[in-house]
């Protein structure tokens, strides 16, 4: 049982994690960036934003101060948009202690620096050992319902990846361990990406043909720049690879999937970000994965496609005649 565990972000992923964390430890607190949902968490143990029907247990409460949610922390869970992660870090850290296990649910490469999401948070708030991965097929909405999920925790030392492992597991969730660090967390970035694409293939009114195309060929992409960075191509084999990219890439709960089927018909990522009030994280990861992929010297078709019809003025029809323009090669190139 932990003593006290601070969930940093109240969008869905955090509200559900904070219900899922909260039979394994005394007192949950939840941070909310603005007050008025921290105070309406503490008043109906709902958050009026996010997973509304969602009723938090009672040992859950909320705060807008990151002094008072890492105050007596024996656990942090760092659940905030990618776009945001160094910046909630650096305010958090005088709060932080040294030894404090941490565990990153953001999925992402941050642009420029090309660090990981447990890369940034190490940077800001030092001692990487400390600092797990955990990702998987978890859309929250469902993992709200108790539906059965499961993740892999990543982590340089098994004694953190199995205090997570404590944590997390319920018996709707479970929650497998993984040494792969760099894999687990590039497959979380990069599956964005695919499910961008995958949702303007559906946009474009395309059949499941090509969203298995899509799926298996964004697969060899991932294994190639996670064995580029050091990774384990077989970790795309797992939860953090195939397991999220079918969730994200078919589900009606994926933003990142509803956001490209939307964009294919016409709306802007300011435009759906805005109707819907949440973060496309494929629509960052796009950017940064495409960096970190020319950097390496890595060919990563669909993210280049993405990043084209996205940042470089690309017509989804050039994009498509680019990518069925290409001389196939070996299926598994690029990943030994």
């Amino acid at each position: 049982m932990d003593r006290q565990v601070a969930v940093i972000g109240s969008g869905t992923w955090g509200t559900a994690a904070s219900d899922l964390v909260a039979p394994h430890a005394e007192k949950v607190i939840l941070w909310a960036r603005r007050p008025e949902v921290a105070e309406a968490i503490c008043a109906t143990h709902r958050n009026p934003q996010h997973l509304p029907d969602l009723e938090l247990p009672e040992n859950v409460v909320a705060t807008s101060s990151l002094a008072e949610a890492f105050d007596g922390a024996s656990s942090a869970v760092l659940v905030v948009p990618s776009a945001f992660l160094r910046s909630v870090c650096e305010q958090a850290a005088p709060y932080v202690a040294a030894d404090l296990p941490i565990v990153v649910l953001t999925k992402g490469i941050e642009p420029s620096t090309g660090l990981s999401m447990v890369g940034v948070a190490a940077d800001v708030l030092g001692n990487p050992e400390r600092v797990a991965a955990l990702s998987g097929p978890n859309h929250a909405e469902e993992i709200a319902q108790h539906q059965i999920s499961a993740a892999v925790i990543a982590a340089q030392d098994v004694q953190l990846a199995q205090h997570f492992q404590r944590l997390f597991t319920s018996p709707s969730f479970r929650a497998y361990a993984s040494d792969d660090l760099v894999g687990v967390e590039v497959c979380a970035a990069t599956k964005n990406v695919v499910a961008l694409a995958a949702g303007m293939a559906v946009g474009l009114g395309m059949g499941d043909n090509t969203l298995a195309v899509l799926m298996t060929r964004g697969l060899a992409e991932i294994g190639r720049i996670s064995a580029a960075c050091g990774g384990d191509p077989l970790t795309c084999m797992g939860l953090a690879g195939m397991g999220d990219l079918v969730a994200t890439c078919t589900s009606p709960h994926s933003r990142n999937r509803s956001f490209g089927v939307a964009f294919a018909q016409g709306e802007s990522l300011a435009e759906y970000e805005q109707r819907t009030g949440m973060v496309v994280e494929g629509a960052q990861a796009a950017r940064s994965v495409w960096e970190l992929a020319h950097r390496l010297g890595v060919e990563a078709p669909i993210t280049e496609a993405v990043h084209a019809v996205l940042y470089r003025n690309c017509s989804l029809e050039d994009a498509t005649d680019r990518l069925l323009g290409r001389r196939p090669f070996e299926e598994f190139y690029g990943m030994e």
